[in-house]
This record gives structure tokens, sequence and C-alpha cells, in this order.
């Protein structure tokens, strides 16, 4: 008999496998608005990810037929606006395909005009009904922030966007685990604050936005 761990990754992995059927067959039409909920979505994003952890890995659409058929047009199924850092690749920890994930990455999983109207075209255009901004442990940015001091030119503009949150802990690990946790969810409300495209969206019930944190230790996402 199989051990409860086992049917669930089974269970999920069946799950994500229905959904990625129906996405592939939707991107033969890039204007044809997904069939998957944005609680469908966040399920098929937690069980990639634990399968990422467990290494139970996805099989994954033969790499030129998926080309081809993504040739015709694209229905990313999420978005996730997370940060540069080469350890953070959202297709890999979430154990997507090409295809899968709209993406944007900038350091600090930041918010700004460019960055908003990428998530607007996915939203509005690509019908994506799931937006997750994702920060990371150990992230540079949050870390630059916390030091504080000036820092010249655009990259100070990019650490005045990071959000470090009010009452940190005294313990320097807590306290940057503390801010890497708020500046993501600080930039979830962002989503919602600064782009009236998306708070639409999610007032109709069409799009759902969400953060986590991903450790570069244990490979998991703490949703929040």
């Amino acid at each position: 008999m199989k051990s409860l761990p086992s049917i669930l990754v089974l269970a999920a992995t069946l799950t994500l496998a229905s959904c990625s059927s129906t996405l592939t067959s939707q991107s033969e039409d890039a204007h044809a608005p997904t069939s998957v909920s944005p609680a469908e979505a966040l399920a098929s994003l937690k069980a990639g990810n634990e399968r990422y952890v467990s290494e139970h890995h996805a099989r994954h659409d033969n790499p030129s037929h998926l080309r081809a058929v993504l040739a015709k047009g694209q229905q990313p199924f999420a978005v996730v606006l997370g940060c540069s850092d080469s350890r953070t690749a959202p297709e890999i920890i979430f154990d997507q395909q090409l295809g899968s994930l709209f993406v944007c990455r900038v350091a600090g999983n930041v918010t700004d005009p460019v960055v908003l109207g990428s998530i607007e075209y996915a939203v509005e255009h690509l019908h994506s009904p799931l937006i997750v901004v994702l920060g990371h442990s150990k992230c540079g940015a949050v870390t630059a922030a916390l030091a504080g001091g000036h820092a010249e030119g655009n990259i100070g503009c990019l650490l005045h966007e990071v959000h470090l949150g009010k009452n940190l802990p005294a313990d320097k690990d807590a306290k940057l685990d503390t801010a890497i946790a708020s500046n993501a969810t600080h930039h979830e409300r962002m989503l919602t604050s600064r782009s009236p495209v998306i708070r639409n969206l999610v007032s109709e019930g069409k799009v759902r936005v969400a953060s986590g944190v991903y450790s570069l230790d244990s490979g998991k996402v703490a949703w929040q």
C-alpha cells in the first residue's frame, strides 16, 4: 500500500498533468481565455514545488513538439514576479515547462511601471489567472537595503523600492528573513494598489494575487 505522502504527490501530479494538457491545447489559440481558475493555478504551482523538492519531476512534452505548438501562441497559467538571482528560476522551482509561466524578474522582486505593464499584458491579453510575487532567502537586494547608506545611480533607485517593513527583530538573520517576507507581501499589495487593470480583474474574481518566499537551502516556497 502506498504511503500517504506518495498518494498526495501522485494526486498532485495527475491534477497538474490535466491542467497542463488543457493549457497546451489552448496555446494553439493565443486569444482563447484559459479554463484554469486562479485557485487551480495556485494549486498547480504548489504541486510543482512539492515535486521539485521531492525530486519527483513531471514528465514534460517533447521539446521540439512543444516549441512547434508554442510558436502559434502562448497561454501561461501564472505570472511570477521574481528576483533576478540566478538561483531562483521559477520554471525550475515550480517544475514547469516552456510556455507555462509568464516571468518578470528584477532584483528584489520590486514593482515599477515597466514591471506592472508587463504583468498587465499577461493578465489582460494572455488571460493568466494568477500572479505570484516570489521573494527568496538571503536576497542581496534586501540585504543591501537593510545595510542602509547611499547607493549611487540606478541601483539606488532600485533599493528605494525595497520595502523592509517595521518592527524588525534584533537578530541579524531573523531581521533579514522578516524583511524579505515583508518586501514580498508589500509588492503583492502594490499590484492592485498601483494597477487599475489588475485591481479590476481581481475584484471580478478573474485573477488572484499571492506571494511566497523561496528557500535557497530547502527548495521550498513558504506561501504567505
